[in-house]
């Protein structure tokens, strides 16, 4: 049985004079997830939180799952500051050259769930061999780096191939989008075989959040 849908507001999109108020925002607004890109200024031309940003938002009463998106050229020397700060799953690039599957293993042993991740130009087939090693495959829909991109329909066939085989092959991990994500571009991820859906701008310029939210669990 396919996932039902699930929203992870990106708080990138959010106030970063006010990171606690904006994750609060998408959680009362009835997200069970917050999408918490990861940047380093190497892998991606951007810079953005760090293992204390969790911590602090953990401090402030969070309970949201966080959905931990490394894009770091080494994402393997920071899984355990991560899941030690309040990861619930953590998320990593194939591109790099690193091991990916004792990683995925290590995310896996610290307590938390564990995802593969690949740009717009990796083709499907770069990650295929560790599809039964993750928890979900995030499919970039944009370039990595910035918010506010438009969506690349292109990547619609990319996600139905990951969809297809997750089907084949009696698997449940889930299958997630991040870029340009609205709710009408969220609907054609959805009939690709999508089920979690980053969004960061489309989501905190709402002009209710909670019903953009209740749109996408529609889904």
């Amino acid at each position: 049985m396919p996932n039902a849908p699930l929203l992870a507001p990106s708080l990138l999109a959010g106030d970063h004079g006010a990171l606690a108020a904006s994750a609060q925002v998408a959680a009362e607004a009835g997200a069970p997830w917050l999408h918490l890109d990861i940047m380093d200024g190497h892998f991606v031309p951007n810079l953005s939180f760090g293992p204390e940003t969790l911590a602090a938002l953990r401090r402030a009463g969070l309970k949201t799952f966080f959905d931990t998106h490394l894009m770091l050229s080494e994402p393997h020397r920071y899984a355990d500051a991560f899941a030690k700060a309040g990861a619930n799953l953590i998320s990593i690039h194939i591109e790099p050259a690193y091991d990916h599957r004792a990683t995925l293993a290590r995310i896996r042993a610290l307590g938390c769930q564990c995802g593969i991740v690949l740009n717009p130009g990796t083709p499907a087939s770069a990650i295929e061999p560790l599809l039964d090693a993750v928890d979900l495959v995030l499919v970039m829909t944009v370039q990595p780096g910035f918010g506010g991109q438009p969506f690349r329909a292109d990547m619609l066939p990319k996600l139905r191939e990951i969809d297809g085989w997750r089907r084949s092959r009696g698997l449940n991990f889930r299958l997630e989008v991040d870029g340009g994500i609205d709710l009408g571009t969220a609907a054609q991820c959805r009939a690709a075989g999508t089920d979690t859906f980053v969004a960061g701008t489309s989501f905190f310029k709402a002009s209710d959040q909670a019903a953009f939210a209740a749109a996408m669990a529609a889904l």
